[in-house]
């Protein structure tokens, strides 16, 4: 196939319907069949933009790729070749993909503009639009960035598409991630972007409806930004306006004071773990006492949090051959600490061996897990000659 798809998505943007004819269409080797016509509205996945979805006719069009020119349509049907079908590309998806591409460029416009940096990376991806930036943007930085961007937003500025030729190309300054050869499509928002780019995009800018900037971490020696547009960026403060109702009303907190209830809850949580360690530690020392004096000693300390089974082991073992401090798990099986005045390793693993288990450590103090067994059954096991 090599007569090229004619590009309806170019020529007339807005098209959302429209008929062509099946000139090719192959069974594809993961599935569904690949369509080619000799005309399409629906705009293929590249320069980090989505595919349209749609239908043709009575199949689904679930992806498209364009390969040296030629668009091939992922359906979930075959069509006939040489058939006329009817085209259509779904209009919120078309919408989302343009207000996240045309947010974009307002974005990397303005901070090419303001700081010099490049926009070196770029995707739409399913929970937010990621965009690379060769440089390193502060949190005011990045504040004035979306207040400029939104108030572009504001003032619905035309987005100019064009193919200039090549005398007003070589004056024309856009900003572009490669050198391009032939025909370069340029979109422009008057003082803010201008941007050789072949996605889809919102004729004006107040059609992005809005921009947001999710987060910005530190990547690749710059930054990443991660921003949501559009009826993208509604959704997403929906759901956050849902989500702080709900913890609002856990807590019961009024809206603004959430850090304050969640900072009030932190402190009465430890509190109450230090209360509790507290009384796990005096009810240790409590059993570890009905031990004394035993050369072999065993303690079932389940209310003892884990990170102190280590430091209960090495008092439980002061004065004894071997001692051995148990924590249930909730799964079944045990944690275990095993300490004592001889060499405990020989000992750990009969422990191992007879209840099925694993640890490790130094001559002084072995940690592990055991699968069952029951506490008297292990003191017998190391009162034995281990």
């Amino acid at each position: 196939m090599s007569e090229k798809t004619v590009r309806l998505f170019d020529l007339e943007p807005e098209t959302r319907a429209f008929d062509a004819v099946v000139l090719a269409c192959e069974a594809a080797k993961d599935g569904g069949f690949d369509v080619v016509l000799d005309r399409t509205a629906f705009f293929p996945e590249g320069g980090g933009q989505g595919a349209d979805h749609g239908t043709l006719g009575e199949a689904r069009v679930l992806d498209a790729h364009e390969t040296a020119g030629v668009i091939r349509h992922r359906t979930d049907k075959p069509l006939a070749v040489g058939a006329r079908v009817r085209g259509v590309v779904d209009p919120a998806r078309r919408l989302a993909m343009s207000q996240q591409h045309t947010g974009e460029h307002i974005l990397s416009g303005l901070v090419h503009g303001l700081y010099g940096y490049d926009n070196v990376g770029f995707h739409i991806g399913s929970d937010a639009v990621t965009v690379d930036f060769n440089g390193v943007l502060t949190p005011e930085d990045v504040d004035r960035v979306e207040r400029l961007a939104n108030e572009c937003v504001w003032r619905n500025q035309p987005v100019r598409v064009s193919v200039p030729d090549p005398e007003t190309l070589a004056h024309t300054v856009y900003r572009s991630k490669k050198a391009l050869e032939g025909d370069v499509r340029i979109v422009t928002i008057d003082g803010v972007d201008c941007c050789a780019c072949c996605g889809t995009h919102v004729p004006f800018t107040g059609q992005v409806g809005q921009i947001k900037v999710l987060s910005c971490i530190h990547y690749k020696g710059g930054v990443r930004l991660s921003i949501l547009c559009g009826m993208r960026a509604l959704a997403y403060e929906n759901a956050l306006l849902r989500e702080n109702r709900a913890v609002s009303q856990a807590l019961s907190a009024k809206p603004g004071t959430l850090a304050e209830a969640v900072e009030r809850l932190k402190r009465e949580r430890d509190d109450a773990l230090y209360r509790l360690e507290a009384a796990a530690v005096a009810e240790f020392a409590h059993l570890a006492e009905a031990e004394s004096g035993k050369a072999v000693r065993v303690v079932r300390a389940d209310r003892l949090p884990a990170a102190q089974l280590r430091k209960a082991a090495g008092r439980l073992a002061e004065g004894a051959r071997l001692a051995l401090v148990l924590i249930g798990k909730k799964e079944g099986g045990w944690q275990f600490a095993l300490s004592g005045s001889q060499d405990v390793r020989p000992a750990a693993k009969a422990l191992c061996a007879r209840f099925g288990g694993k640890g490790g450590g130094p001559a002084d103090m072995v940690q592990g897990t055991l699968a069952g067994g029951e506490p008297e059954e292990m003191r017998k096991v190391l009162e034995g000659p281990v």
